[in-house]
């Protein structure tokens, strides 16, 4: 290595402030070159107005306050008109990109790796380049396609952009191929960015995110006749597909219990609710700790109606040794496989999740199989020292050599 790099990372949040996968990840990352004698700096978004610098972690943060009508992270849902306001705006926000040009100046990296850039928008990709500076950019979700990010509408994945999305990302299939490098998270994510002709003759990678899993729930192997206690954890919201499991675990004949764990928009959880009826075999927790809620039940679903990009959360139950009912869509698919670790369902024949339930209920010798299997499925998953090594071969490869020894 001709010398440590200096790296700026750029992302909506940072911690403490975490809304997904994208900032447990991209700590992850950060804290892994850091400790391989990397300068790392990181750039998030805060609602208060300045630009203000601190450190997490002994890595040092800059939290810029975002330029636009309302902070998005928050469970309000603004008027439809405040919305579009903000989405007009969030096609290229110069504002923010001052700000980039800004800490460009003073840190003066030698490579930047962009993540989500909801909030800052592709006003980052002009500043870098202009300031002759390679950058990778990482997707995590699908906020360069799409405007909500998901492109789900009228209740089911979109195959093509709506013209919505096609006029307030207009710009960006064609600034996406100033990028040096392109990494999804998953081959799914990369796909389907290719095939929408995003990121042309850039290079591209698959880098699938990682943890440190330790096993809250040991491998416990059924008998016949037991309960079976099925779980949800996660953002309860249309898109995941919460509606769908209440109604299949209502349809199904299975013995046990329905645990649903997390948070919401307030009138989204009230309507599962009203789903969920009277059945009192089903249990809505709201926030729970992770490990607790695995220790706890005996097989998670992950019923997500749109393409996760990843679906970490399937990785989280798998690790601690369940199986996994998810959907047949995204990133999913690269982690949970029918007959090996679990079963995958289709959000297209409803009822295949509540048979997959009967089975997993019905057939003891099935579900052990599939849970023996489980944790060893994810090994490569588990290790965050395979993601930085990954990561940093892609920073070497576009700053010409001088990222590993």
């Amino acid at each position: 290595m001709e010398g440590n790099m200096k790296i700026l990372y750029i992302n909506a949040l940072y911690s403490p402030h975490v809304a997904g996968g994208a900032e447990i990840s991209l700590k992850l990352i950060v804290e892994g070159m850091r400790a391989r004698g990397h300068e790392v700096v990181v750039l998030s978004l805060v609602p208060e107005a300045g630009l203000s610098r601190d450190w997490v972690d002994g890595v040092k943060v800059y939290r810029a306050g975002l330029k636009n009508r309302y902070w998005p992270f928050s469970q309000e849902r603004p008027g439809r008109l405040s919305r579009l306001a903000w989405h007009l705006t969030d096609r290229y926000n110069a504002a923010m990109g001052a700000v980039i040009r800004d800490v460009i100046r003073l840190e003066n990296p030698l490579v930047v790796s962009c993540h989500n850039l909801v909030g800052w928008s592709i006003a980052v990709w002009d500043e870098v380049r202009r300031a002759g500076i390679p950058m990778v950019q990482v997707l995590h979700d699908l906020y360069l396609l799409c405007a909500n990010s998901n492109m789900f509408k009228g209740g089911g994945p979109c195959t093509t952009q709506c013209f919505s999305c096609r006029t307030l990302r207009h710009r960006h299939r064609k600034r996406s191929m100033a990028v040096q490098a392109v990494v999804g998270i998953s081959q799914s994510i990369v796909d389907r960015f290719a095939a929408h002709g995003y990121f042309t003759g850039v290079p591209a990678f698959v880098i699938h995110n990682a943890r440190s899993i330790p096993e809250a729930r040991s491998l416990r192997l059924r008998t016949a006749g037991q309960p079976l206690r099925v779980g949800y954890i996660g953002t309860l919201s249309a898109i995941k597909g919460v509606e769908w499991l209440i109604q299949q675990f209502k349809r199904s004949e299975i013995d046990g219990s329905l645990f649903i764990a997390g948070r919401g928009k307030d009138e989204d959880v009230a309507y599962f609710k009203t789903v969920a009826g009277n059945d009192d075999r089903i249990h809505f927790l709201g926030y729970a700790d992770p490990q607790e809620f695995y220790a706890g039940i005996d097989v998670l679903v992950v019923p997500s109606l749109w393409e996760e990009p990843l679906g970490m959360v399937a990785i989280e139950g798998l690790a601690n040794n369940l199986p996994v009912i998810a959907s047949d869509r995204g990133g999913l698919r690269e982690s949970v496989f029918n007959g090996r670790n679990g079963i995958r369902c289709d959000p297209d024949r409803p009822d295949s999740l509540g048979d997959a339930l009967n089975y997993l209920w019905r057939d003891t010798d099935g579900y052990n199989r599939l849970a023996e299997a489980a944790r060893p499925s994810v090994a490569d998953y588990l290790s965050v020292e395979r993601m930085v090594t990954e990561y940093e071969k892609v920073i070497d490869t576009v700053t010409g050599g001088h990222g590993v020894t």
